[in-house]
Protein backbone atom coordinates (compact mmCIF):
# COMPACT_ATOMS: atom_id res chain seq x y z
CA UNK A 1 0.00 0.00 0.00
CA UNK A 2 1.44 3.25 -1.00
CA UNK A 3 1.41 5.79 1.33
CA UNK A 4 -0.78 9.00 0.56
CA UNK A 5 1.19 11.77 0.36
CA UNK A 6 1.51 14.81 2.82
CA UNK A 7 1.11 18.28 1.51
CA UNK A 8 4.29 20.64 1.45
CA UNK A 9 3.99 22.86 4.90
CA UNK A 10 0.97 20.79 6.72
CA UNK A 11 -0.61 17.07 7.03
CA UNK A 12 -3.81 16.15 5.17
CA UNK A 13 -6.61 18.09 6.84
CA UNK A 14 -8.22 16.03 9.77
CA UNK A 15 -12.34 15.45 9.70
CA UNK A 16 -12.92 17.77 12.56
CA UNK A 17 -11.05 20.77 10.50
CA UNK A 18 -13.26 19.70 7.12
CA UNK A 19 -16.28 19.85 9.27
CA UNK A 20 -14.77 23.72 10.51
CA UNK A 21 -13.81 24.57 6.88
CA UNK A 22 -17.37 23.49 5.93
CA UNK A 23 -19.20 25.95 8.78
CA UNK A 24 -16.92 28.79 7.81
CA UNK A 25 -17.93 28.45 4.25
CA UNK A 26 -21.49 28.14 4.95
CA UNK A 27 -21.52 31.19 7.40
CA UNK A 28 -20.03 33.44 4.31
CA UNK A 29 -23.14 32.18 2.25
CA UNK A 30 -25.33 32.94 4.63
CA UNK A 31 -24.12 35.83 5.47
CA UNK A 32 -23.62 37.48 1.92
CA UNK A 33 -27.48 35.84 1.31
CA UNK A 34 -28.76 37.83 4.05
CA UNK A 35 -26.92 41.54 3.09
CA UNK A 36 -28.61 41.01 -0.05
CA UNK A 37 -31.70 40.99 1.80
CA UNK A 38 -31.21 43.64 3.24
CA UNK A 39 -29.50 45.72 0.44
CA UNK A 40 -32.86 44.82 -1.56
CA UNK A 41 -34.62 45.99 1.78
CA UNK A 42 -32.82 49.78 1.12
CA UNK A 43 -31.24 48.96 4.79
CA UNK A 44 -27.79 48.91 2.90
CA UNK A 45 -26.46 52.17 1.12
CA UNK A 46 -24.05 52.21 -1.48
CA UNK A 47 -21.69 49.35 -3.08
CA UNK A 48 -22.15 46.10 -1.74
CA UNK A 49 -20.20 42.98 -3.84
CA UNK A 50 -21.37 39.89 -2.67
CA UNK A 51 -18.71 36.80 -2.49
CA UNK A 52 -20.83 34.21 -2.84
CA UNK A 53 -19.64 31.27 -5.01
CA UNK A 54 -16.22 32.29 -4.18
CA UNK A 55 -16.36 31.13 -0.27
CA UNK A 56 -13.54 28.60 -0.84
CA UNK A 57 -10.57 30.58 -1.56
CA UNK A 58 -10.36 32.69 1.61
CA UNK A 59 -11.45 29.73 4.08
CA UNK A 60 -8.77 27.44 2.60
CA UNK A 61 -6.18 30.38 2.57
CA UNK A 62 -7.23 31.45 6.10
CA UNK A 63 -6.43 27.24 7.38
CA UNK A 64 -3.19 27.38 6.29
CA UNK A 65 -2.12 30.72 7.82
CA UNK A 66 -0.09 31.44 10.72
CA UNK A 67 -1.11 33.40 14.22
CA UNK A 68 0.79 36.70 12.96
CA UNK A 69 -0.28 36.30 9.39
CA UNK A 70 -2.13 39.73 8.12
CA UNK A 71 -5.18 40.08 5.13
CA UNK A 72 -5.73 42.90 2.86
CA UNK A 73 -8.03 42.77 -0.06
CA UNK A 74 -10.56 44.81 -2.69
CA UNK A 75 -14.10 45.86 -2.35
CA UNK A 76 -15.59 41.88 -2.39
CA UNK A 77 -14.27 41.52 1.34
CA UNK A 78 -17.05 40.23 3.81
CA UNK A 79 -15.94 37.00 3.24
CA UNK A 80 -12.64 37.83 4.04
CA UNK A 81 -13.63 39.57 7.08
CA UNK A 82 -15.33 36.61 8.69
CA UNK A 83 -12.89 34.33 7.65
CA UNK A 84 -10.17 36.34 9.71
CA UNK A 85 -12.60 36.15 12.52
CA UNK A 86 -14.38 39.53 13.18
CA UNK A 87 -17.57 39.19 14.82
CA UNK A 88 -20.83 38.85 12.52
CA UNK A 89 -22.91 41.49 14.07
CA UNK A 90 -19.62 44.07 13.74
CA UNK A 91 -19.31 43.43 9.92
CA UNK A 92 -23.42 43.26 9.08
CA UNK A 93 -23.32 46.56 11.45
CA UNK A 94 -21.09 48.28 9.34
CA UNK A 95 -22.59 47.47 6.55
CA UNK A 96 -25.69 49.03 7.29
CA UNK A 97 -23.65 52.09 8.58
CA UNK A 98 -24.26 51.64 12.07
CA UNK A 99 -22.30 52.46 14.78
CA UNK A 100 -22.06 49.03 16.38
CA UNK A 101 -20.25 48.43 12.96
CA UNK A 102 -16.29 48.06 12.92
CA UNK A 103 -15.76 51.54 11.40
CA UNK A 104 -18.05 52.83 13.34
CA UNK A 105 -20.63 52.99 10.33
CA UNK A 106 -18.44 55.59 8.52
CA UNK A 107 -16.53 52.53 6.02
CA UNK A 108 -19.79 50.89 5.02
CA UNK A 109 -18.82 47.65 2.31
CA UNK A 110 -16.03 48.12 1.38
CA UNK A 111 -14.23 50.10 3.77
CA UNK A 112 -13.79 48.08 7.49
CA UNK A 113 -10.93 47.25 9.58
CA UNK A 114 -9.40 45.26 12.42
CA UNK A 115 -6.30 45.51 13.38
CA UNK A 116 -7.23 43.17 16.61
CA UNK A 117 -7.98 40.31 13.69
CA UNK A 118 -5.03 41.73 11.46
CA UNK A 119 -7.39 42.32 8.46
CA UNK A 120 -6.47 45.63 6.92
CA UNK A 121 -9.31 46.37 4.32
CA UNK A 122 -11.48 46.48 2.27
CA UNK A 123 -10.32 48.84 -0.29
CA UNK A 124 -12.52 50.35 -3.67
CA UNK A 125 -9.47 51.34 -6.18
CA UNK A 126 -8.83 48.46 -8.06
CA UNK A 127 -5.95 47.35 -7.63
CA UNK A 128 -4.79 49.49 -4.80
CA UNK A 129 -5.00 47.11 -2.41
CA UNK A 130 -1.43 45.87 -3.81
CA UNK A 131 0.85 48.30 -3.09
CA UNK A 132 -0.30 48.63 0.59
CA UNK A 133 -0.56 44.73 0.88
CA UNK A 134 3.28 44.56 0.06
CA UNK A 135 3.76 47.16 2.79
CA UNK A 136 2.51 45.06 4.93
CA UNK A 137 4.55 42.58 3.66
CA UNK A 138 7.64 44.73 4.30
CA UNK A 139 6.56 45.32 7.96
CA UNK A 140 6.57 42.06 8.14
CA UNK A 141 10.29 41.62 7.72
CA UNK A 142 11.08 44.95 9.03
CA UNK A 143 9.62 43.61 12.16
CA UNK A 144 11.15 39.87 11.90
CA UNK A 145 7.16 38.96 13.58
CA UNK A 146 7.29 35.72 11.31
CA UNK A 147 4.10 36.57 9.22
CA UNK A 148 3.32 37.06 5.59
CA UNK A 149 0.78 39.42 3.85
CA UNK A 150 -2.12 38.03 2.29
CA UNK A 151 -2.49 40.07 -0.65
CA UNK A 152 -5.94 39.56 -2.46
CA UNK A 153 -6.79 41.08 -5.60
CA UNK A 154 -9.21 39.83 -9.13
CA UNK A 155 -8.37 38.94 -12.03
CA UNK A 156 -9.06 42.48 -13.40
CA UNK A 157 -7.10 44.42 -10.94
CA UNK A 158 -3.94 42.47 -12.43
CA UNK A 159 -3.87 44.36 -15.28
CA UNK A 160 -3.08 47.59 -13.34
CA UNK A 161 0.30 49.31 -13.39
CA UNK A 162 0.44 49.69 -9.42
CA UNK A 163 0.62 45.80 -9.03
CA UNK A 164 3.21 45.32 -11.00
CA UNK A 165 5.33 47.58 -9.78
CA UNK A 166 4.40 46.00 -6.61
CA UNK A 167 5.74 42.56 -7.83
CA UNK A 168 8.63 44.29 -8.66
CA UNK A 169 9.34 45.46 -5.03
CA UNK A 170 8.21 42.22 -3.32
CA UNK A 171 10.90 40.32 -5.20
CA UNK A 172 13.24 42.91 -5.07
CA UNK A 173 13.46 42.82 -1.33
CA UNK A 174 11.76 39.21 -0.94
CA UNK A 175 9.40 40.22 1.23
CA UNK A 176 6.61 37.71 3.03
CA UNK A 177 3.93 38.22 0.30
CA UNK A 178 1.39 35.87 -0.81
CA UNK A 179 -0.21 37.64 -3.76
CA UNK A 180 -3.30 35.58 -4.04
CA UNK A 181 -5.74 36.48 -7.58
CA UNK A 182 -9.28 35.09 -7.02
CA UNK A 183 -9.93 35.13 -10.88
CA UNK A 184 -13.36 34.72 -11.01
CA UNK A 185 -13.60 34.85 -14.69
CA UNK A 186 -14.97 38.47 -15.08
CA UNK A 187 -13.65 42.40 -14.43
CA UNK A 188 -16.99 43.24 -13.50
CA UNK A 189 -18.16 42.77 -16.98
CA UNK A 190 -15.82 41.88 -18.98
CA UNK A 191 -14.45 38.32 -19.39
CA UNK A 192 -11.14 37.70 -18.93
CA UNK A 193 -10.91 36.12 -22.52
CA UNK A 194 -11.22 39.33 -23.85
CA UNK A 195 -9.56 41.46 -21.45
CA UNK A 196 -6.13 39.46 -20.29
CA UNK A 197 -4.00 38.74 -22.95
CA UNK A 198 -2.48 35.30 -21.42
CA UNK A 199 -4.78 33.62 -19.55
CA UNK A 200 -2.47 31.67 -16.78
CA UNK A 201 -2.40 35.17 -14.42
CA UNK A 202 -0.13 33.53 -11.96
CA UNK A 203 2.99 34.03 -14.69
CA UNK A 204 2.46 37.87 -14.26
CA UNK A 205 5.40 37.65 -11.75
CA UNK A 206 7.72 35.55 -13.99
CA UNK A 207 9.63 38.76 -15.08
CA UNK A 208 10.17 39.28 -11.77
CA UNK A 209 11.21 36.17 -10.66
CA UNK A 210 8.09 35.64 -8.64
CA UNK A 211 7.14 31.39 -8.86
CA UNK A 212 3.24 30.81 -8.57
CA UNK A 213 0.61 28.34 -9.93
CA UNK A 214 -3.10 28.14 -10.78
CA UNK A 215 -5.31 26.23 -8.00
CA UNK A 216 -9.11 24.96 -8.20
CA UNK A 217 -10.44 27.57 -6.42
CA UNK A 218 -13.70 26.03 -6.04
CA UNK A 219 -11.90 23.31 -3.76
CA UNK A 220 -11.32 24.40 -0.38
CA UNK A 221 -9.04 20.96 0.39
CA UNK A 222 -6.90 22.24 -3.40
CA UNK A 223 -6.73 25.61 -1.83
CA UNK A 224 -5.67 24.83 1.44
CA UNK A 225 -2.77 22.13 0.22
CA UNK A 226 -1.48 25.12 -2.30
CA UNK A 227 -1.72 27.97 0.31
CA UNK A 228 0.61 26.05 2.72
CA UNK A 229 2.81 25.84 -0.21
CA UNK A 230 3.05 29.35 -1.33
CA UNK A 231 3.04 30.36 2.80
CA UNK A 232 6.42 28.28 3.32
CA UNK A 233 7.88 29.73 0.70
CA UNK A 234 7.18 33.24 1.63
CA UNK A 235 7.70 32.63 5.67
CA UNK A 236 11.08 31.09 4.65
CA UNK A 237 12.47 34.34 3.52
CA UNK A 238 12.60 32.79 -0.24
CA UNK A 239 10.65 36.24 -0.83
CA UNK A 240 6.84 36.20 -2.66
CA UNK A 241 4.65 33.59 -4.40
CA UNK A 242 1.56 34.10 -6.74
CA UNK A 243 -1.80 31.90 -6.31
CA UNK A 244 -4.20 32.27 -9.14
CA UNK A 245 -7.35 30.87 -7.74
CA UNK A 246 -9.48 29.97 -10.60
CA UNK A 247 -13.14 30.52 -8.85
CA UNK A 248 -16.36 31.75 -10.07
CA UNK A 249 -19.19 34.68 -8.25
CA UNK A 250 -22.62 33.24 -8.69
CA UNK A 251 -24.22 36.92 -8.27
CA UNK A 252 -23.63 40.23 -10.56
CA UNK A 253 -20.15 42.25 -9.63
CA UNK A 254 -22.08 44.33 -7.68
CA UNK A 255 -25.97 44.39 -5.91
CA UNK A 256 -26.76 46.81 -9.02
CA UNK A 257 -25.53 44.64 -11.81
CA UNK A 258 -27.84 42.05 -13.70
CA UNK A 259 -25.02 40.20 -15.13
CA UNK A 260 -26.13 40.03 -18.50
CA UNK A 261 -23.03 39.26 -20.02
CA UNK A 262 -23.48 35.99 -19.05
CA UNK A 263 -25.81 32.76 -19.54
CA UNK A 264 -28.00 31.40 -16.70
CA UNK A 265 -26.76 27.92 -17.96
CA UNK A 266 -23.83 28.67 -17.47
CA UNK A 267 -24.14 30.27 -13.79
CA UNK A 268 -26.42 26.97 -13.17
CA UNK A 269 -23.68 24.62 -14.28
CA UNK A 270 -21.12 26.06 -12.20
CA UNK A 271 -23.30 25.94 -9.42
CA UNK A 272 -24.65 22.04 -9.72
CA UNK A 273 -21.11 20.93 -10.49
CA UNK A 274 -18.81 22.76 -8.93
CA UNK A 275 -20.21 24.44 -6.23
CA UNK A 276 -17.20 24.40 -2.97
CA UNK A 277 -20.13 24.17 -0.40
CA UNK A 278 -21.86 21.28 -1.98
CA UNK A 279 -18.21 19.60 -2.81
CA UNK A 280 -17.41 19.32 0.50
CA UNK A 281 -20.74 18.68 1.80
CA UNK A 282 -20.26 15.21 -0.60
CA UNK A 283 -16.87 14.30 0.87
CA UNK A 284 -17.76 14.96 4.31
CA UNK A 285 -21.16 12.70 4.05
CA UNK A 286 -18.79 10.06 2.00
CA UNK A 287 -16.47 9.69 4.03
CA UNK A 288 -18.77 9.31 7.34
CA UNK A 289 -17.43 12.50 9.10
CA UNK A 290 -21.13 13.23 9.78
CA UNK A 291 -24.56 12.72 8.82
CA UNK A 292 -27.19 14.79 7.21
CA UNK A 293 -28.87 15.54 10.71
CA UNK A 294 -25.26 16.85 11.74
CA UNK A 295 -25.22 19.23 8.72
CA UNK A 296 -28.76 20.80 9.01
CA UNK A 297 -27.67 20.68 12.53
CA UNK A 298 -24.66 23.32 11.51
CA UNK A 299 -27.13 25.68 9.28
CA UNK A 300 -29.13 25.63 11.90
CA UNK A 301 -26.31 26.91 14.58
CA UNK A 302 -25.09 29.50 10.75
CA UNK A 303 -28.86 30.80 10.24
CA UNK A 304 -28.75 31.89 13.92
CA UNK A 305 -25.98 33.72 14.02
CA UNK A 306 -26.38 35.49 11.02
CA UNK A 307 -30.14 36.52 11.86
CA UNK A 308 -28.56 38.08 15.52
CA UNK A 309 -26.00 40.00 13.55
CA UNK A 310 -29.30 41.26 11.02
CA UNK A 311 -31.01 42.19 14.56
CA UNK A 312 -28.18 43.21 15.80
CA UNK A 313 -27.04 45.96 12.82
CA UNK A 314 -30.93 46.94 13.21
CA UNK A 315 -30.85 48.16 16.54
CA UNK A 316 -27.82 49.65 16.72
CA UNK A 317 -27.91 53.23 16.03
CA UNK A 318 -26.15 55.14 13.22
CA UNK A 319 -23.37 57.75 13.81
CA UNK A 320 -23.41 60.80 15.58
CA UNK A 321 -22.56 63.94 13.13
CA UNK A 322 -19.85 64.78 15.51
CA UNK A 323 -18.14 61.20 14.15
CA UNK A 324 -17.20 62.76 10.93
CA UNK A 325 -14.17 64.36 13.20
CA UNK A 326 -13.55 61.08 14.69
CA UNK A 327 -10.09 58.74 13.39
CA UNK A 328 -8.92 61.62 10.96
CA UNK A 329 -5.58 62.18 12.41
CA UNK A 330 -3.08 60.20 14.59
CA UNK A 331 -0.50 62.31 16.44
CA UNK A 332 3.05 60.44 16.84
CA UNK A 333 5.19 61.18 19.45
CA UNK A 334 8.24 63.34 17.89
CA UNK A 335 6.18 64.09 14.70
CA UNK A 336 3.83 67.19 14.53
CA UNK A 337 0.38 67.34 13.90
CA UNK A 338 -1.18 68.87 10.65
CA UNK A 339 -3.60 71.30 10.86
CA UNK A 340 -6.22 72.09 8.64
Amino acid sequence: MVAKKKERGGSEPAPKDLVRYYREMLLIRRFEEKAGQLYGMGLINGFCHLYIGQEAVVVGMQAAAGAADSCITSYRDHGHMLACGMDPKGVMAELTGRIGGYSRGKGGSMHMFSREKRFYGGHGIVGAQVPLGTGLGFAHKYTKDGGVAHVYCGDGAVNQGQVYESFNMASLWHLPVVFVIENNKYAMGTSSIRHAAGQELFKRGAAYGIPGEAVDGMSVIAVRAAAARALEHARSGQGPYILEMMTYRYRGHSMSDPAKYRSKEEVTKMREQHDPIDQLKEKLLADGVIDEAGLKELDREVKALVTEAAEFAQASPEPDPSELWTDVLIEAQGVPSVTA
